[in-house]
Order: C-alpha cells, then structure tokens, then sequence
C-alpha cells in the first residue's frame, strides 16, 4: 500500500475544535481523605440486579456494553447452549475495564468507576470523576472515563477521562478507599491507559493529540511523547491516530497504525522507532499474549484501497498472520494459555455488532461468534 497523504475528515471534528487549556495536575490525597466531588455512590438499591446464587465460573468472560448501560458476564464455552450468565447496571455507556487479583471489576463510565464484585455479579460502587466533563452524553465522543489500567499492587486504578473539546485527564482512585486521590492533564481523547511493569509510570494514548503522556505515579510529573509516524497533517480530522497501546516486559511501548507501521516508544529515552506491519487496515485494540505474541484488532477500512476487519497475530521476532474477521471491531484479549483470543464486536463507530469473535490462536479452528452484551468494548476473562 502506498504512503497515505490524505487526510479524511471525522464527522465529529465539530465537536472537538475547541483549544486546550494546560491545567497543573492535582497532588494526591491522603488515603481516606474527602474528595472535591459527591462521595461514591452506595451499593444497589434492591432494583438493581441481585446477586448471583452461584459464583461466577474461572473463565468467564466480562464485557463493557457500550451500547447499554451495563457490563455483561459470557461463558465462552461453544459446547453450552446459553452464553450470557447475566447484566449488571454500570453507569452511561461503559469503555474500559480492568479486573483484580480479588475478582473486583472497575468500568471507566461517562459518570464515573463503577465498582463490581465479579464473583456474585453485582455492582458495589460507582466513583464520580472529579473532573468536569460536560452533560452525561453516549456515543463515540461522550465525556467521561475510556482507558483505564490497574497498578501492579493493584493498589490504584488509572481512569482516562475524556473532556470534549479539550485535554483528558487521568484520574487516580485509590482501590481500598474507593477514592479520587489525584488528577493530572493528559492528551485529547485518552483512548488507552496501561503501566509500567514496574508500576512507576503510567501512559495515556492522547488519540486526538497524537501523544502519550507518561506520568510518575509518585509526583505525578507528567512527560509528552508525540505517536505520529504519518504526521500530524490533519489534526482532529485525520485518522491516522494512536488508538490502543501496550507495554512489553522491558517497558517498552508498542502503538499499531493502520495495519502499516508499529511504533516501537522507549519511555525511558523518549525515542521510538517503527517496524512495518502487513494487515493493511485501521487498527484499534491491542494486547499480549502470555509468550510476547502481540494481537491488533483491524476494524476495516478507512481509504479506499485498506482492506478488511482482521486480527492481526504478530510473533516477538515480527513475523505476522492475519486472521480475516467478519465486520468491524474494538478490543481483544487472550486466555492464559496463550491459544484463544476473545474479539469484541463493538466498535467505537457504526458498524458494530453485539457479539465476541473467538479466534484459535493455533489455526485449528475457524473463528466463531458468541453472543455477548449491546456494543461490547473492553473485555478480560475472570
């Protein structure tokens, strides 16, 4: 494929034209100390959905029902003939979520982290942002948390906050006292949130800034990477973006473009280097198979001569295969095994489906559909 120089137009550029203003980040709090916002909200009242009479199987998978208001448990074994187990009310269109060691579930909403216990399938808490972010809104451009990430400890968790019409911001809650204990200014729209192996820094994919921004998790000092291998040309109107990002054992970042070019950012040096890719399409979520084995999710085409929805399976040495999928979608995640991937069909733009793509990671199997949630995005197996 050749070198893209065009530059197409979002719909929504409208929506995010508006400069930027810096704000100084806000230094964490003591543990237990108030928050600047409305305290957490309390447990369920009894209308919300009730506990489950039996826990939760190992297994099971979790999605973000974009399109609902829920996040949604599926049992992904294709030899049972019922595969959702059940919906728990989250908050406004849920993104991300990241599970603990404790079976705990924290969903990036519009309104805030909703907290679930994972095991008896019932939501515990839902934690407002302290950050102002416009009218709870749904859609691909809605405010409110999209990335978010656990610390190794699991100790805290990251909630990238979208602001439309400005820079996002990373949010910091304390997980023992379900807290908002700092806040610090990241780059537009942070698609993706992930940390260090180590734990000491966290990175936000600003997509509309074509940045990351890594943060010390001590200071919370902040430092500015520009991602744009195909430049900025374009600004808010171009798709040639970061979207989803990883980072390997030796801390280094992995950010996927277009099926063309993988960006390879040492946060340590601030250089980043890119190695070609073969899938040829717009790419979104990304993670690592236990071995090192990076899976990018193809959402389709952009330009006229891209080609299809695909998952991309690329080896530590770089060779690549890619798996053909049937439409478009978001983000992936991989069994502990390392031979299954679990593809959600949600999509951030129309075109979505609302269910997940299994895929055999060791080629013996065609890839086959389960049913999930409505627009499913972020996804992990409990």
């Amino acid at each position: 494929m050749n070198v893209r120089h065009a530059v197409v137009a979002l719909a929504a550029v409208s929506v995010l034209a508006g400069c930027a203003g810096g704000a100084p980040a806000t230094p964490p709090r003591a543990p237990g100390s108030a928050p600047g916002s409305a305290p957490a909200s309390p447990a369920p009242s009894s209308a919300s959905p009730k506990p489950s009479a039996a826990a939760t199987p190992h297994g099971t998978l979790l999605v973000a029902d974009f399109g609902a208001d829920t996040v949604t448990f599926v049992d992904p074994d294709p030899g049972h003939d019922r595969h959702t187990l059940g919906s728990v009310e989250v908050g406004t269109a849920p993104y991300g979520l990241v599970v603990d060691d404790r079976g705990i579930a924290w969903v990036a909403t519009a309104e805030g982290v909703a907290v679930v216990d994972t095991a008896t399938r019932t939501r515990l808490a839902r934690i407002p942002y302290e950050t102002r972010t416009g009218p709870v809104t749904t859609g691909e451009y809605r405010g409110g948390g999209m990335g978010i990430a656990l610390a190794p400890d699991g100790r805290h968790v990251y909630a990238g906050v979208n602001v439309p019409g400005r820079d996002g911001v990373l949010e910091i809650v304390d997980t023992a006292t379900r807290e908002v204990t700092g806040t610090v200014p990241v780059g537009r729209r942070p698609f993706d949130v992930d940390v260090s192996p180590d734990g000491t820094e966290v990175y936000a994919t600003g997509h509309d800034s074509f940045d990351v921004t890594a943060v010390d998790t001590a200071g919370l000092k902040t430092r500015r990477f520009e991602v744009a291998p195909y430049g900025t040309e374009g600004g808010l109107g171009s798709w040639l973006k970061p979207h989803y990002a990883v980072v390997r054992p030796d801390g280094r970042l992995l950010l996927p473009f277009e099926g063309e070019r993988l960006v390879v950012l040492d946060p340590r040096t601030g250089r980043s280097t890119v190695e070609p890719m073969t899938a040829d399409t717009h790419q979104h979520g990304a993670t690592l198979a236990p071995d090192g084995t990076l899976l990018v999710v193809g959402t389709g085409p952009v330009l006229s001569d891209d080609r299809g929805p695909s998952l991309t399976v690329r080896t530590p040495e770089g060779s690549e295969r890619v798996v053909p999928l049937d439409g478009p979608h978001e983000d992936v995640t991989v069994s502990d095994d390392g031979r299954t991937a679990y593809v959600t069909e949600g999509f951030t733009r129309d075109g979505y489906g609302n269910g997940i793509t299994v895929v055999d990671l060791t080629g013996g199997k065609r890839p086959f559909e389960l049913a999930a949630g409505a627009r499913p995005l972020g996804i992990a197996i409990l």
